[in-house]
């Protein structure tokens, strides 16, 4: 077997995670024709082709998944390994890599990141804005933030927030044109505003609850979005009733602009977790925003 060189590798395993020359070579910071020159060679010299181009997409084949499967964990390993000898330095250094949906960045990620990071020149944090369920493998990322029931168990689960609710409410002009609903069954003969899931682009189902009833309730209406903040500001402007985070809507609804419902189907849930793999070698930059996000309420 000829001797195969890292920077070979790590080309590949680019552009395989990102299925695109073109994103990868952004991420690289090299030409796509310098990219596609690399893997030709590198699977000329292992005598197997890795990857399926087509003038549209990029994907491995059989060899190459199998090559992504092995050297991607054991890459990031050897990189975390890498990553933990700054904290030989003096100061706390590096980058942190982390994924997580707009309300926990909005609520708790960016109010710490406010007050750590003048004080640590020398800590990069590259915040990834998603509300799918990443997997931190596939987007080479350092951790996630996820309500704590979603965290899968061999992960490192850190609580970062307060347990949550979800509010059910609409604006006082709604309900001055219809009965306030009383029980979940109302809620089919209301408009309500739907949330478009980003995985599987599903609408999402208003999980209410109470006592021993647990109840996944499928709403119709005249609005749906992929964006939280429209649901608030379209409850606001009276167009239907709402599903959302009880901490978005507490002064709208303590000021008379919202009336809420429901509530006693809304029970509280395990709020926020920062979570990370287990054999992760936590450098001092990473250690020092955990001990930063972590909730002592």
């Amino acid at each position: 077997m000829p001797r195969i060189d890292r920077n070979d590798l790590d080309v590949f395993l680019a552009v395989a995670r990102e299925r695109s020359f073109t994103r990868a070579a952004a991420q690289l910071g090299v030409s796509q024709s310098a990219l596609s020159q690399t893997l030709r060679g590198l699977e000329a010299r292992l005598g197997l082709r890795l990857l399926t181009r087509t003038t549209r997409s990029v994907a491995p084949t059989e060899a190459g998944e199998r090559l992504l499967r092995t050297l991607g964990p054991a890459f990031d390993q050897i990189d975390g390994a890498l990553a933990a000898l700054s904290e030989l330095r003096e100061k706390p250094s590096g980058t942190i890599r982390i994924t997580a949906g707009e309300h926990p960045v909005e609520t708790i990620l960016m109010p710490v990141l406010e007050r750590l990071l003048p004080d640590y020149p020398d800590i990069k944090v590259e915040v990834d804005v998603d509300n799918a369920l990443t997997d931190l493998a596939a987007g080479r990322h350092d951790a996630g933030i996820r309500f704590g029931e979603q965290v899968a168990r061999d992960m490192v689960a850190v609580r970062i927030g307060p347990d949550m609710r979800m509010a059910v409410v609409a604006a006082p002009a709604y309900f001055a044109r219809r009965p306030r609903p009383e029980v979940p069954q109302d809620l089919t003969e209301h408009a309500c505003i739907n949330m478009r899931l980003p995985t599987h682009a599903s609408l999402y189902a208003w999980e209410l609850e109470k006592g021993e009833h647990e109840l996944k309730v499928h709403v119709e209406g005249p609005l749906v979005f992929n964006y939280a903040p429209l649901l608030l500001r379209s409850a606001l402007a009276g167009l239907g009733i709402a599903c959302v985070f009880e901490d978005q809507v507490r002064e709208h609804v303590a000021e008379g602009r919202l009336v809420r419902v429901l509530a006693d189907w809304c029970p509280p849930f395990p709020g926020y977790h920062l979570y990370y793999p287990s054999r992760r070698q936590p450098t001092s930059a990473f250690a020092l925003l955990v001990e930063a996000l972590r909730f002592r309420g």
